[in-house]
């Protein structure tokens, strides 16, 4: 990896500013529903604690609009930190002006910070702010590949003020798994790619294409693909003001010998609703009176084959309306055949994780990313700031 990893220091005596992702979700009662941000920071904050460092670690949760809002304070992220870290973490009431907290800490200590996003300047990334943050450390270290495409104050403007600036565990395994996929991928790579808008995507699929040797399309916007082929697919929801450059990459996709692969069948219904039937319309069009919800069983056993015989995969977006149950099996479908696959196989978005979770196959996975539209916009090509700002390795 190009950038300096936590090995990378000595960290003994250190005060250690660590950007951390605990945007956990809380019920009315304030308590976390699950914990799985948290525990995929463990092996980063354990590794600094046990060398001696002074952990300060920082964090966002919801949007409180710039202002303090006790429904989405981190408060119950240090109690439930200390639950499974096993010793105590101390909190502070506010992320600046913490210096004396800072100062207090020993090595070994943790302390986690109040809601960075209870002050505007962090998402405007005020300089003078990302100062302020600075000044309670003396090294930084970035383990929250989810925010590392937002150029805030916690993950890009403070790495002006501390030096070294390295990667946590988790974001050096992040840059590597999604850094393979888009620099060095085993072959044949496959790419599917999901989601209701091709508008979302089209930077993915465009980079995806410059490295895919198939592309596997489902979710809404294969829609708008057969649509643009002159397909007809009913009431299907379609961009009509994207044919043009569904077009286009259909015909680069031809010109560059990239299989773009779109649904032979589909799932139907009647309308979008809980209590609608699924129905199999067993061709590419859709009837008048129907609308696409789901990839169908050919279309499944289609994407599947391909899949079984990749070395790379690399999966963004859902094949369906995933949330209603009897539309979900097309996606479920699809995480249980990269699961199979005795290929190299990153997950990422939220939807698609979801789906390698329902269909309980996540430990079969390579790779589950973390971070939906970070690793979104890192295999579409695009600089994360978080990234960028982080020390190079000479």
């Amino acid at each position: 990896m190009p950038k300096l990893s936590v090995r990378d220091l000595d960290l003994k005596g250190k005060r250690v500013f660590m950007r951390v992702d605990f945007n956990v979700p809380l019920n009315d009662a304030g308590e976390i529903t699950d914990d799985t941000r948290i525990q995929a920071s463990l092996p980063t904050i354990q590794y600094i604690v046990e060398r001696g460092g002074r952990l300060i670690l920082a964090s966002h949760l919801g949007r409180p609009k710039g202002k303090p809002n006790p429904k989405m304070s981190l408060k119950p992220a240090a109690t439930r930190l200390a639950q499974v870290l096993g010793k105590p973490v101390a909190f502070a009431a506010d992320c600046i002006g913490a210096e004396a907290a800072a100062l207090a800490l020993k090595d070994g200590d943790v302390l986690l910070l109040e809601n960075l996003r209870f002050h505007p300047e962090e998402e405007k990334n005020v300089s003078e702010f990302s100062q302020k943050l600075a000044a309670l450390a003396d090294v930084y270290v970035d383990d929250a590949f989810g925010s590392a495409h937002r150029a805030h104050a916690s993950t890009e403007g403070i790495t002006h003020f501390l030096s070294p600036c390295v990667a946590g565990l988790l974001m050096e395994k992040e840059l590597e798994y999604l850094g393979k996929a888009v620099g060095h991928p085993e072959r044949p790579y496959v790419a599917i790619v999901g989601g209701a808008k091709v508008s979302d995507k089209i930077e993915l699929l465009q980079n995806m294409m410059k490295f895919a040797d198939s592309v596997l399309v489902g979710g809404a916007m294969a829609y708008t693909f057969l649509k643009a082929q002159g397909v007809e697919v009913g009431l299907s929801k379609v961009e009509a003001d994207k044919l043009d450059l569904a077009r286009d990459l259909l015909q680069f996709a031809q010109r560059r010998s990239i299989e773009l692969r779109l649904p032979v069948d589909h799932i139907v219904a009647e309308k979008l609703d809980l209590s609608a039937a699924a129905e199999v319309a067993p061709t590419p069009s859709i009837p008048a009176n129907r609308l696409g919800v789901d990839i169908g069983p050919a279309t499944r056993a289609d994407f599947a084959a391909r899949i079984a015989k990749a070395k790379t995969i690399v999966w963004n977006g859902p094949m369906g309306v995933f949330e209603i149950p009897q539309f979900a099996e097309g996606t479920v479908a699809i995480a249980r055949a990269v699961a199979d696959s005795s290929a190299v196989s990153v997950v990422g978005g939220g939807d698609s994780v979801a789906a390698v979770k329902k269909a309980g196959v996540e430990a079969k996975i390579t790779h589950i990313s973390t971070g939906g539209g970070a690793s979104l916009e890192f295999l579409s090509g695009l600089t994360l700031p978080g990234v960028a700002a982080l020390t190079e390795k000479q």
